[in-house]
């Protein structure tokens, strides 16, 4: 008996932390549906969005690293206070500081060739890396990564518009 009481109240806990969880994606999102950069919903791309608040008080919610980035170099003359980037696995938002890193690999990136990945938990990352390639990395090396794709992703894009354009 006492071991069903125990079961029922773990599946109980892992219920209302899952729900807790999802709350505060859904909250994030609702309060910042599309990602000021490119548009796109950051509710599609929960797994790569950004929140940026910075020191003057505003806040600049994006897609991905791609648009984080592209919002942080036209926002220059401000310092950002905080920057948190979404972990890929539960979708809450986690400093991106502190976040380990997967930088490429097979999974296809968002806004991006080259995907740029965070995960809160270092085994998690690792994980991940086992299963779809990529290399580990720091916030600063996702962020480098980011400007250093954004002409060759340009360049496909246009590319890809000619094929298009009669």
């Amino acid at each position: 008996m006492k071991g069903r009481v125990l079961v029922v109240v773990l599946v109980a806990a892992f219920f209302l932390a899952a729900a807790a969880s999802y709350a505060q994606v859904q909250e994030d999102i609702a309060a910042q549906k599309n990602c000021r950069v490119c548009g796109m919903s950051r509710e599609m791309f929960s797994q790569s969005r950004f929140l940026v608040e910075y020191d003057n008080g505003s806040v600049s919610a994006t897609c991905s690293a791609r648009c984080a980035a592209l919002d942080m170099s036209l926002n220059m003359g401000r310092m950002p206070k905080s920057i948190r980037v979404a972990d890929f696995t539960t979708r809450q938002l986690i400093d991106a500081e502190k976040a380990y890193w997967v930088i490429g690999g097979k999974k296809e990136g968002v806004m991006s060739s080259r995907a740029k990945w965070a995960f809160q938990k270092k085994q998690e990352a690792e994980g991940f890396r086992a299963k779809n390639g990529g290399k580990p990395g720091t916030f600063q090396e996702a962020l480098k990564a980011s400007f250093e794709d954004m002409y060759k992703d340009l360049k496909t894009f246009w590319g890809n518009m000619k094929k298009h354009d009669h």
